[in-house]
């Protein structure tokens, strides 16, 4: 077997991003930082977001999907968001696109390495215990497992085929894709980010379906703008945002306050031409 089917070709990048929902009151994300600058101190490490909502995988892997290419090839991605820390659940490394992934297999990462061209493997119980790293606790894996195998990867010293099988089929995500009809999509919302704005599942080359599309969302109707300028003040808006996906805005103000909607709001786009 040659070197690249064992994962063993490196493509040493030293940067490690890390997304997780440690929020920022407490030690963990800069204990994580330590964990990693411990076993490689020249590791650049670069935060994607710790703001992802507690427990809620889906966020994570949407965001990481839309982010990981703005990276060098070679990047390492730790995500960490983990309600299952502790249990059976398993961890995997996935590489796609010449990027690297760590995840817990609970739906973050499917979407993403279930796309042709990515592979996956599965961290071995047995190929942890032979590394020189601490005894994980039950309830920190990001500082006792993620971090020492985010680091040797970025340094090259194993690849992903390294640390045990391929990981077979994976925990599917939450996330249902939009449902495409001849006149309508009908998506949900993902994120929410700090101006109020709702950020949807429907990508921009779906819209190209629809005729002079309409969007329909907390029993509000929206026609599609270019940018949030072109609505007054308070007006609702939807827009094709700078990750390529439909978001609902609000004028100078916030629209998930304002349609009373959180994640998970069902948004319809509709063609006004038939």
């Amino acid at each position: 077997m040659s070197p690249a089917e064992r994962g063993t070709a490196r493509h040493v990048a030293r940067l490690i991003t890390l997304t997780t929902d440690f929020g920022l009151k407490g030690p963990f994300v800069g204990v994580m930082k330590g964990a990693i600058l411990r076993q490689l101190p020249e590791a650049v490490i670069v935060d994607l977001t710790h703001e992802i909502p507690a427990h809620w995988p889906i966020e994570a892997g949407f965001w990481l999907a839309r982010s990981y290419h703005h990276f060098p090839a070679g990047t390492v991605h730790v995500a960490v968001v983990d309600p299952g820390v502790g249990t059976r659940r398993n961890i995997i490394a996935g590489e796609f696109d010449g990027h690297l992934f760590l995840a817990p297999d609970n739906g973050l990462l499917q979407p993403l390495l279930s796309r042709p061209g990515a592979r996956c493997h599965r961290l071995a119980e047995d190929w942890r215990a032979r590394q020189d790293w601490p005894t994980p606790s039950n309830t920190f894996h990001g500082r006792d497992i993620f971090a020492p195998l985010a680091a040797g990867l970025a340094a090259g010293r194993f690849g992903i085929g390294d640390i045990g099988p391929p990981a077979g089929e994976l925990v599917p995500s939450l996330l249902e894709d939009p449902l495409c009809g001849e006149h309508e999509i009908r998506g949900s919302v993902v994120a929410i980010d700090n101006f109020g704005n709702l950020i949807t599942n429907i990508e921009a080359g779906l819209l190209g379906r629809l005729r002079k599309a309409e969007v329909l969302a907390g029993g509000r109707r929206m026609g599609l703008c270019r940018t949030y300028g072109e609505a007054r003040p308070g007006e609702f808006l939807a827009l094709v945002n700078s990750f390529g996906v439909l978001e609902i805005a609000r004028a100078e103000g916030n629209a998930a306050d304002g349609l009373g909607l959180g994640r998970g709001a069902p948004v319809t786009v509709v063609s006004t031409t038939r």
